[in-house]
């Protein structure tokens, strides 16, 4: 097993002050691992970094096309949203689309992340509701495969074929079997895998137009509609959407929880993701953006680029106190 490696270096004044280590990978198109920091295969859970493989069996049964799913939709089944308005909105209105309610989620409440969201709900004296959850997405598209295939409410439980149907598409697209899995934040299981599995399924996602297969014109849908509504995947503020901005919809990218990233970039066939051991996302933000400009499709010095990489860090004063950049390991 290889050990971990520097990452994101926080430098005050001229300390180093904290260094986040872990473990990321880049693959090709045929699989192959053309660039690894770290443990490649260092066992990890993907969280919410999955979500457009989760969101394969959507396409592939049939549902998606049965129920004339949007782009808009497709890009809600991959989001870890805000909560905001866009976002509830549209997941309400799928609700509707499949005469269902907010009681047939299995995600549970969550207060938005979105501020406008959130004070409205505060102002009104109102709960958050499963709408809110920033997995609604997914789970509206959890749905509407489980009323495709006539099975029963409880989707998120292993054996429902909801999730028999991702692991599978899990499965093939990570070209491992996956060891375990873990409950995620939204009560769904989450399949685990290698950092190199991980980066495989994005390289597969990457290149799926060079194949006329089911699964691929599946996966070209899912990429398409993720950079197509950037503010759709995430939100306002976050990094997914503000970089997949800065890139002109050219790569798709997506966090998950305990600072997982990882990037599907299809015009040069390439897959990638990262995991930072200590869990913190400034670090995998900093990280993801310095490899995306070492692969030349995001500018170092775009606006963007610099709210996560090389970004000053200031007192409330608003005085440069110190850094967050990436380790010279990422730099290449």
């Amino acid at each position: 097993m290889t050990n971990p490696v520097p990452m994101a270096e926080i430098w005050r004044g001229q300390l180093l002050e904290s260094l986040h280590q872990g473990h990321a990978v880049v693959c090709d198109d045929s699989g192959q691992v053309v660039r690894s920091w770290g443990d490649p295969d260092a066992v990890i859970y993907p969280r919410s970094s999955a979500k457009m493989i989760q969101a394969l069996p959507l396409i592939t049964s049939g549902a998606a096309e049965k129920f004339g799913l949007t782009s808009e939709q497709l890009a809600l089944a991959c989001a870890s949203h805000n909560g905001a308005e866009i976002h509830t909105s549209r997941v309400n209105s799928w609700l509707t689309q499949l005469g269902l309610t907010d009681s047939d989620f299995r995600c549970g409440p969550q207060l938005p992340n979105d501020i406008p969201a959130r004070n409205g709900l505060i102002k009104t004296d109102t709960s958050p509701c499963q709408v809110h959850n920033n997995c609604s997405g997914k789970h509206a598209g959890f749905l509407t495969l489980a009323q495709h295939m006539g099975a029963g409410p409880e989707y998120v439980e292993m054996d429902h074929p909801v999730q028999q149907a991702c692991l599978t598409a899990f499965e093939e697209t990570t070209g491992q079997d996956s060891p375990c899995f873990g409950i995620d934040g939204c009560s769904a299981p989450n399949f685990a895998t290698t950092v190199t599995g991980l980066a495989r399924s994005m390289a597969w996602f990457a290149s799926a137009s060079d194949r006329s297969d089911r699964s691929s014109s599946a996966a070209q849908q899912l990429v398409a509609a993720m950079t197509t509504h950037p503010d759709l995947v995430a939100g306002e503020t976050r990094a997914c959407t503000n970089l997949m901005r800065a890139m002109d919809g050219k790569v798709a990218i997506k966090t998950g929880a305990e600072a997982v990233f990882i990037a599907i970039i299809p015009e040069k066939r390439l897959g990638v993701a990262l995991k930072i051991v200590d869990g913190a996302t400034r670090a995998s933000e900093c990280a993801i953006a310095a490899i995306l400009v070492s692969l030349g499709v995001l500018d170092a010095n775009h606006p963007e680029t610099l709210k996560y990489m090389n970004t000053p860090i200031r007192s409330r004063r608003g005085i440069e106190a110190g850094i967050v950049r990436p380790a010279t390991e990422l730099l290449f």
